[in-house]
Protein backbone atom coordinates (compact mmCIF):
# COMPACT_ATOMS: atom_id res chain seq x y z
CA UNK A 1 0.00 0.00 0.00
CA UNK A 2 1.29 3.62 -0.75
CA UNK A 3 2.01 5.96 2.08
CA UNK A 4 -1.51 7.68 1.05
CA UNK A 5 -3.87 5.93 -1.51
CA UNK A 6 -8.02 6.26 -1.91
CA UNK A 7 -8.65 3.45 0.50
CA UNK A 8 -6.36 5.42 3.33
CA UNK A 9 -8.49 8.51 3.83
CA UNK A 10 -12.30 6.55 3.43
CA UNK A 11 -14.46 7.05 6.19
CA UNK A 12 -17.59 4.61 7.32
CA UNK A 13 -19.52 5.88 10.81
CA UNK A 14 -20.00 2.43 11.81
CA UNK A 15 -16.28 1.68 11.66
CA UNK A 16 -15.04 5.23 13.01
CA UNK A 17 -17.59 4.90 15.94
CA UNK A 18 -16.19 1.20 16.66
CA UNK A 19 -12.43 2.81 16.94
CA UNK A 20 -14.07 5.34 19.19
CA UNK A 21 -16.11 3.00 21.43
CA UNK A 22 -12.52 0.68 21.71
CA UNK A 23 -10.91 3.33 22.45
CA UNK A 24 -13.32 5.10 25.11
CA UNK A 25 -13.34 1.35 26.92
CA UNK A 26 -9.09 1.38 26.84
CA UNK A 27 -9.10 4.61 28.18
CA UNK A 28 -11.63 4.24 30.61
CA UNK A 29 -9.65 1.27 32.15
CA UNK A 30 -7.02 3.24 32.47
CA UNK A 31 -6.62 4.61 35.24
CA UNK A 32 -3.26 6.69 34.98
CA UNK A 33 -4.37 8.58 31.34
CA UNK A 34 -7.82 8.96 33.36
CA UNK A 35 -5.62 11.27 36.09
CA UNK A 36 -3.71 12.60 32.93
CA UNK A 37 -7.00 13.51 30.96
CA UNK A 38 -8.76 15.64 33.77
CA UNK A 39 -7.23 15.89 36.87
CA UNK A 40 -3.38 16.77 35.98
CA UNK A 41 -4.56 19.85 33.37
CA UNK A 42 -6.70 21.35 36.71
CA UNK A 43 -3.33 20.77 39.12
CA UNK A 44 -1.06 22.66 36.86
CA UNK A 45 -3.54 25.27 36.30
CA UNK A 46 -3.90 25.71 40.59
CA UNK A 47 -0.38 25.70 40.98
CA UNK A 48 1.23 27.41 37.68
CA UNK A 49 -2.04 29.80 38.73
CA UNK A 50 -0.51 30.66 42.11
CA UNK A 51 3.17 30.28 41.31
CA UNK A 52 3.95 32.42 38.48
CA UNK A 53 3.19 36.01 38.72
CA UNK A 54 4.67 39.01 37.39
CA UNK A 55 3.46 41.66 40.08
CA UNK A 56 5.88 43.19 42.33
CA UNK A 57 4.20 44.16 45.46
CA UNK A 58 5.26 43.96 49.42
CA UNK A 59 9.06 45.73 48.30
CA UNK A 60 10.86 44.78 51.28
CA UNK A 61 12.72 48.37 51.78
CA UNK A 62 14.91 49.57 54.53
CA UNK A 63 15.34 53.01 55.36
CA UNK A 64 18.22 55.13 56.31
CA UNK A 65 16.89 58.50 57.39
CA UNK A 66 19.79 60.92 58.24
CA UNK A 67 17.05 63.77 58.76
CA UNK A 68 14.69 62.81 60.79
CA UNK A 69 12.58 65.56 60.10
CA UNK A 70 8.90 65.80 59.92
CA UNK A 71 9.45 66.27 56.06
CA UNK A 72 11.46 62.69 55.54
CA UNK A 73 8.79 61.22 58.10
CA UNK A 74 5.92 62.44 55.42
CA UNK A 75 8.20 60.87 52.66
CA UNK A 76 8.60 57.55 54.04
CA UNK A 77 4.65 57.57 54.88
CA UNK A 78 4.30 58.43 50.99
CA UNK A 79 6.21 55.23 50.22
CA UNK A 80 4.44 53.15 52.70
CA UNK A 81 1.31 54.28 51.84
CA UNK A 82 1.64 53.20 48.11
CA UNK A 83 1.38 49.64 49.05
CA UNK A 84 4.28 48.77 46.97
CA UNK A 85 6.85 49.24 49.86
CA UNK A 86 7.26 47.64 53.12
CA UNK A 87 9.45 49.47 55.34
CA UNK A 88 10.73 47.03 57.93
CA UNK A 89 13.97 48.27 58.96
CA UNK A 90 15.68 51.23 60.10
CA UNK A 91 19.42 51.60 59.51
CA UNK A 92 22.11 53.61 61.73
CA UNK A 93 24.25 53.71 58.49
CA UNK A 94 25.75 53.38 55.71
CA UNK A 95 28.07 50.08 56.69
CA UNK A 96 24.69 48.44 56.84
CA UNK A 97 23.49 48.11 53.52
CA UNK A 98 25.77 45.90 51.61
CA UNK A 99 25.35 43.56 54.15
CA UNK A 100 21.57 43.61 53.81
CA UNK A 101 22.03 42.81 49.92
CA UNK A 102 24.23 40.31 50.52
CA UNK A 103 21.68 38.40 52.99
CA UNK A 104 18.85 39.38 50.60
CA UNK A 105 17.00 40.72 53.86
CA UNK A 106 16.13 44.41 51.29
CA UNK A 107 15.28 44.75 47.81
CA UNK A 108 15.55 48.73 48.18
CA UNK A 109 17.29 51.26 50.92
CA UNK A 110 16.15 54.57 50.95
CA UNK A 111 18.91 56.71 52.03
CA UNK A 112 17.41 60.22 52.87
CA UNK A 113 20.69 63.12 53.65
CA UNK A 114 20.83 65.34 56.37
CA UNK A 115 19.62 68.53 55.41
CA UNK A 116 16.58 67.13 53.21
CA UNK A 117 13.83 69.54 54.99
CA UNK A 118 16.06 72.38 55.02
CA UNK A 119 16.10 72.43 51.69
CA UNK A 120 12.36 71.83 50.71
CA UNK A 121 11.56 75.01 53.17
CA UNK A 122 13.93 77.07 51.63
CA UNK A 123 13.04 76.06 47.90
CA UNK A 124 16.50 74.28 47.17
CA UNK A 125 16.35 70.66 45.52
CA UNK A 126 16.38 68.24 47.68
CA UNK A 127 18.21 65.15 47.42
CA UNK A 128 16.76 61.32 48.25
CA UNK A 129 18.53 58.27 47.38
CA UNK A 130 17.09 54.75 46.23
CA UNK A 131 19.63 52.32 46.39
CA UNK A 132 18.36 48.77 44.79
CA UNK A 133 20.05 45.00 44.73
CA UNK A 134 20.44 44.75 40.89
CA UNK A 135 20.85 41.69 40.85
CA UNK A 136 17.66 40.78 39.63
CA UNK A 137 17.92 43.24 36.63
CA UNK A 138 13.99 43.17 36.14
CA UNK A 139 12.62 43.65 39.53
CA UNK A 140 15.24 46.26 40.36
CA UNK A 141 13.77 48.01 37.09
CA UNK A 142 10.30 47.71 38.05
CA UNK A 143 11.15 48.95 42.01
CA UNK A 144 13.35 51.95 40.69
CA UNK A 145 9.39 53.12 38.44
CA UNK A 146 7.66 52.90 41.79
CA UNK A 147 9.73 54.73 44.00
CA UNK A 148 10.29 57.50 41.63
CA UNK A 149 6.55 57.51 40.77
CA UNK A 150 6.58 58.25 44.48
CA UNK A 151 8.56 60.93 44.91
CA UNK A 152 7.54 62.93 41.83
CA UNK A 153 3.84 62.29 43.55
CA UNK A 154 5.49 63.72 46.86
CA UNK A 155 7.23 66.63 45.36
CA UNK A 156 4.16 67.67 43.45
CA UNK A 157 2.46 67.77 46.76
CA UNK A 158 4.93 69.44 48.29
CA UNK A 159 5.44 72.18 45.49
CA UNK A 160 1.43 72.34 45.59
CA UNK A 161 1.29 73.03 49.65
CA UNK A 162 4.36 75.79 49.04
CA UNK A 163 2.60 78.00 46.19
CA UNK A 164 -1.35 76.90 46.86
CA UNK A 165 -1.73 76.63 43.72
CA UNK A 166 -3.56 74.00 41.20
CA UNK A 167 -1.18 71.83 38.86
CA UNK A 168 -1.10 73.43 35.47
CA UNK A 169 -1.58 69.90 34.32
CA UNK A 170 -2.98 67.35 35.24
CA UNK A 171 -2.89 63.58 33.48
CA UNK A 172 -5.94 61.81 33.75
CA UNK A 173 -5.12 57.95 32.51
CA UNK A 174 -7.83 54.88 31.90
CA UNK A 175 -7.00 51.39 31.84
CA UNK A 176 -9.04 49.23 29.71
CA UNK A 177 -9.55 45.15 29.99
CA UNK A 178 -7.13 44.55 32.75
CA UNK A 179 -7.95 47.76 35.32
CA UNK A 180 -6.13 45.86 38.56
CA UNK A 181 -3.16 45.95 35.95
CA UNK A 182 -3.31 42.11 37.45
CA UNK A 183 -0.75 39.80 36.26
CA UNK A 184 -2.56 36.87 36.64
CA UNK A 185 -5.77 38.20 35.03
CA UNK A 186 -3.36 37.37 31.89
CA UNK A 187 -1.34 34.39 33.09
CA UNK A 188 -4.35 32.48 33.97
CA UNK A 189 -5.97 32.90 30.27
CA UNK A 190 -2.63 31.95 28.75
CA UNK A 191 -1.86 29.04 31.21
CA UNK A 192 -5.17 27.35 29.73
CA UNK A 193 -3.59 27.18 26.70
CA UNK A 194 0.27 26.21 27.36
CA UNK A 195 -1.30 23.52 29.45
CA UNK A 196 -3.73 22.35 27.20
CA UNK A 197 -1.26 21.71 24.44
CA UNK A 198 1.20 19.85 26.76
CA UNK A 199 -2.08 17.71 27.70
CA UNK A 200 -3.40 17.22 24.50
CA UNK A 201 -0.28 15.49 22.51
CA UNK A 202 0.78 14.05 25.88
CA UNK A 203 -3.23 11.94 25.44
CA UNK A 204 -2.52 11.07 22.18
CA UNK A 205 1.25 10.23 22.29
CA UNK A 206 0.53 7.07 23.91
CA UNK A 207 -2.34 5.79 21.76
CA UNK A 208 -0.81 3.92 18.82
CA UNK A 209 2.38 3.02 20.36
CA UNK A 210 0.74 1.54 23.39
CA UNK A 211 -1.60 -0.55 20.51
CA UNK A 212 2.42 -1.82 19.30
CA UNK A 213 3.75 -2.69 22.40
CA UNK A 214 0.86 -4.32 23.96
CA UNK A 215 0.23 -6.34 20.94
CA UNK A 216 -3.01 -5.42 19.92
CA UNK A 217 -1.99 -4.07 16.84
CA UNK A 218 -2.67 -7.12 14.80
CA UNK A 219 -5.67 -7.27 15.90
CA UNK A 220 -6.27 -3.89 14.11
CA UNK A 221 -4.15 -4.52 11.52
CA UNK A 222 -6.59 -7.61 10.39
CA UNK A 223 -9.55 -5.15 10.27
CA UNK A 224 -11.05 -3.10 7.23
CA UNK A 225 -10.62 -0.07 9.41
CA UNK A 226 -8.88 2.99 7.14
CA UNK A 227 -6.27 4.83 8.35
CA UNK A 228 -7.73 7.86 8.69
CA UNK A 229 -10.33 5.94 10.61
CA UNK A 230 -8.20 4.70 13.19
CA UNK A 231 -6.84 8.20 13.78
CA UNK A 232 -10.41 10.06 13.91
CA UNK A 233 -11.58 7.17 15.65
CA UNK A 234 -9.15 7.48 18.69
CA UNK A 235 -9.15 11.45 18.38
CA UNK A 236 -12.87 11.83 19.39
CA UNK A 237 -13.05 10.59 22.88
CA UNK A 238 -9.74 13.02 23.44
CA UNK A 239 -11.43 15.57 21.80
CA UNK A 240 -14.25 15.08 24.10
CA UNK A 241 -12.12 15.40 27.17
CA UNK A 242 -10.23 18.20 26.34
CA UNK A 243 -13.22 20.32 25.60
CA UNK A 244 -14.10 19.51 29.85
CA UNK A 245 -10.91 20.07 30.19
CA UNK A 246 -11.11 23.72 28.89
CA UNK A 247 -14.58 24.42 30.31
CA UNK A 248 -13.40 23.13 34.01
CA UNK A 249 -10.25 25.09 33.63
CA UNK A 250 -12.44 28.33 32.63
CA UNK A 251 -14.96 27.93 35.56
CA UNK A 252 -11.77 27.46 37.99
CA UNK A 253 -10.00 30.65 36.46
CA UNK A 254 -13.50 32.79 36.95
CA UNK A 255 -14.28 31.30 40.47
CA UNK A 256 -10.73 31.13 42.16
CA UNK A 257 -8.73 33.18 40.37
CA UNK A 258 -11.66 35.66 39.65
CA UNK A 259 -10.33 36.51 36.24
CA UNK A 260 -12.77 38.36 34.42
CA UNK A 261 -14.43 36.36 31.78
CA UNK A 262 -16.20 39.02 29.16
CA UNK A 263 -16.61 37.19 25.66
CA UNK A 264 -18.69 34.19 24.36
CA UNK A 265 -18.47 30.79 25.66
CA UNK A 266 -19.63 29.02 22.70
CA UNK A 267 -17.19 30.89 20.52
CA UNK A 268 -14.26 29.94 22.95
CA UNK A 269 -15.40 26.27 23.52
CA UNK A 270 -15.66 26.14 19.06
CA UNK A 271 -12.05 27.66 18.49
CA UNK A 272 -10.95 25.27 21.97
CA UNK A 273 -12.22 22.04 19.41
CA UNK A 274 -9.83 23.16 16.45
CA UNK A 275 -7.09 24.00 19.27
CA UNK A 276 -7.43 20.43 20.50
CA UNK A 277 -7.83 18.57 17.22
CA UNK A 278 -4.40 20.31 15.99
CA UNK A 279 -2.63 18.98 19.47
CA UNK A 280 -4.07 16.17 19.89
CA UNK A 281 -3.21 15.40 16.30
CA UNK A 282 0.14 16.32 16.39
CA UNK A 283 0.04 13.77 19.69
CA UNK A 284 -1.18 10.99 17.54
CA UNK A 285 1.66 11.82 14.81
CA UNK A 286 4.33 11.65 17.41
CA UNK A 287 3.30 8.70 18.73
CA UNK A 288 2.74 6.39 15.22
CA UNK A 289 6.95 7.67 14.48
CA UNK A 290 7.98 6.56 18.04
CA UNK A 291 7.04 3.52 18.43
CA UNK A 292 7.02 2.87 21.86
CA UNK A 293 5.44 5.21 24.79
CA UNK A 294 8.39 6.04 26.61
CA UNK A 295 9.71 7.67 23.67
CA UNK A 296 6.73 9.33 22.72
CA UNK A 297 6.00 10.91 25.34
CA UNK A 298 9.36 12.12 25.97
CA UNK A 299 9.12 13.72 22.52
CA UNK A 300 5.67 14.96 22.81
CA UNK A 301 6.95 16.72 26.43
CA UNK A 302 9.81 18.29 24.68
CA UNK A 303 7.90 19.49 21.17
CA UNK A 304 4.87 21.15 23.01
CA UNK A 305 6.31 22.19 26.68
CA UNK A 306 8.78 23.72 25.67
CA UNK A 307 7.25 25.78 22.06
CA UNK A 308 4.18 26.46 24.72
CA UNK A 309 5.84 28.05 27.11
CA UNK A 310 8.74 29.83 26.03
CA UNK A 311 7.93 30.47 21.71
CA UNK A 312 3.93 31.07 22.47
CA UNK A 313 4.16 34.87 24.11
CA UNK A 314 3.22 33.31 27.40
CA UNK A 315 6.33 34.59 29.34
CA UNK A 316 7.81 36.95 26.97
CA UNK A 317 6.36 39.08 23.90
CA UNK A 318 7.42 37.79 20.56
CA UNK A 319 7.94 41.23 19.69
CA UNK A 320 10.91 41.48 21.51
CA UNK A 321 12.39 38.08 20.31
CA UNK A 322 15.50 38.18 17.66
CA UNK A 323 13.64 38.09 14.67
CA UNK A 324 14.54 33.97 13.45
CA UNK A 325 12.43 33.13 16.72
CA UNK A 326 10.07 34.96 15.62
CA UNK A 327 9.46 33.76 12.96
CA UNK A 328 9.35 29.83 14.11
CA UNK A 329 6.84 31.11 16.18
CA UNK A 330 4.16 30.52 13.85
CA UNK A 331 4.78 26.81 14.35
CA UNK A 332 3.31 26.62 17.76
CA UNK A 333 -0.08 26.77 17.61
CA UNK A 334 -0.45 27.66 21.00
CA UNK A 335 0.50 31.17 20.09
CA UNK A 336 -2.89 31.78 18.10
CA UNK A 337 -4.60 30.15 20.88
CA UNK A 338 -3.20 32.51 23.35
CA UNK A 339 -4.40 35.64 21.55
CA UNK A 340 -7.51 33.71 21.92
CA UNK A 341 -8.14 32.77 25.41
CA UNK A 342 -6.99 36.48 26.75
CA UNK A 343 -8.93 38.13 23.80
CA UNK A 344 -12.30 36.21 24.99
CA UNK A 345 -11.38 35.99 28.64
CA UNK A 346 -10.14 39.96 29.02
CA UNK A 347 -11.71 42.06 25.88
CA UNK A 348 -15.03 40.01 25.21
CA UNK A 349 -14.13 40.37 21.32
CA UNK A 350 -15.46 37.85 18.77
CA UNK A 351 -15.57 35.78 15.94
CA UNK A 352 -14.59 39.48 13.58
CA UNK A 353 -10.99 39.95 15.99
CA UNK A 354 -10.29 36.27 16.33
CA UNK A 355 -10.74 34.99 12.88
CA UNK A 356 -7.19 35.12 11.89
CA UNK A 357 -5.89 32.91 14.79
CA UNK A 358 -9.04 30.61 13.85
CA UNK A 359 -7.93 29.82 10.31
CA UNK A 360 -4.89 29.78 11.42
CA UNK A 361 -5.41 26.83 13.64
CA UNK A 362 -7.85 25.35 11.58
CA UNK A 363 -4.71 24.67 8.78
CA UNK A 364 -2.49 23.20 12.09
CA UNK A 365 -5.08 20.67 12.62
CA UNK A 366 -5.40 19.90 9.23
CA UNK A 367 -1.78 19.32 8.78
CA UNK A 368 -1.25 17.59 12.06
CA UNK A 369 -4.28 15.52 10.93
CA UNK A 370 -2.65 14.80 7.68
CA UNK A 371 0.47 13.55 9.32
CA UNK A 372 -0.48 11.41 11.72
CA UNK A 373 -2.50 9.43 8.89
CA UNK A 374 0.06 9.51 6.85
CA UNK A 375 2.55 8.00 9.80
CA UNK A 376 0.43 5.81 10.88
CA UNK A 377 0.72 1.74 9.48
CA UNK A 378 -1.50 -0.50 9.74
CA UNK A 379 1.24 -3.17 8.87
CA UNK A 380 3.12 -5.15 11.37
CA UNK A 381 7.15 -4.30 12.31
Amino acid sequence: MLPWDERSIMLNRTRLLAIARKETIQLRRDTRSLILAFLLPLLLLVIFGYAISWDIDDIETAVLDQDRSSASRELLESFRSSGYFTLGRYLEGPSEIPGLFDRMAAQMVIVIPPGFARDLATGRPAQVQAIVDGSDANTATIVLAYSRAVVQSYSLEVGLKGRALEAPLVAQTRIWYNEELSSRNMIVPGLVAVIMMIIAAMLTSLTIAREWERGTMEQLAATPVTRLEVVLGKLIPYVAIGLIDVAASTVIGVLIFGVPFNGDPFLLMVLSLLFMVGGLALGMFISAVAGSQLVASQLAMVLTFLPAFLLSGFMYPISIMPKPLQVVTHLVPARYFLVITRGIFLKGVGVEVLRLQGLLMLVFAVSALVLATVAFRKELR
